[in-house]
């Protein structure tokens, strides 16, 4: 599991930086000044830091409860999956905007930037501290 341990810290950190400094608003040939804020390449650190929260939510530490393990983290993963998915969605859809995707779009909108600063905190303190329960 100490691959999963890494991994998640790696992807808190990527989508962290993602989700702060990538604008949804531009085209995929306007961002040629970083490689890494391609679609194809949130497209994949989305789903892959929704999986790795997942198998961390439910990864026991020590003798505690699998549900305990790594919570911060595993939380912190799925929600940057999550924002970086609907994100990459709402670039590449052409349907109309719906009541529901217009409040789902105003939450993410207004709080990108926290949920970048909470994916480097919970990053930082998941590495200084890899046996507390719930970092």
């Amino acid at each position: 599991m100490v691959q999963f341990y890494f991994l998640s810290i790696f992807l808190n950190v990527l989508a962290g930086y993602l989700l702060y400094f990538w604008d949804e608003t531009g085209s995929s040939e306007d961002r040629s000044d970083f490689a890494l804020k391609g679609d194809t390449f949130i497209l994949v650190v989305g789903i892959l830091s929704v999986v790795t929260g997942l198998v961390k939510l439910f990864s026991p530490i020590g003798g505690t409860l699998p549900i305990v393990g790594d919570l911060i983290p595993a939380a912190t993963g799925i929600l940057c999956g999550l924002v970086l998915l609907f994100g990459y969605y709402r670039r590449r859809t052409s349907i109309d905007d719906t009541e529901h995707t217009k409040k789902i779009e105003g939450l993410l909108a207004g709080n990108k930037k926290l949920i970048a600063a909470l994916a480097f905190v919970a990053a930082i303190l998941h590495f200084l501290f890899p046996r507390a329960p719930f970092l």
